[in-house]
């Protein structure tokens, strides 16, 4: 977890927010790549909010908020 002198990251705020909604994505780190897959349904409201705060991101900064979600290789 990425914290700044105390402060949360405004990536880990993402994630956690996204994970509280009930969200189910998983990060897959592979070779530099970073990307989430989804096998289960999840919450509308967490689906909203991924697609409202976190899809709008460039994609470094999606790549943050991914790597705090739980890791399919875990």
């Amino acid at each position: 977890m990425v914290e700044a002198h105390g402060e949360k990251t405004h990536a880990l705020e993402l994630a956690e927010e996204y994970r509280r909604l009930g969200g189910t994505r998983l990060a897959k780190l592979d070779d530099n790549f970073v990307t989430t897959r989804k096998w289960d349904d999840e919450p509308e409201e967490a689906s909203r909010f991924w697609h409202d705060r976190v899809e709008v991101l460039d994609d470094k900064r999606q790549a943050e908020v991914v790597t705090h979600l739980k890791s399919m290789n875990s």
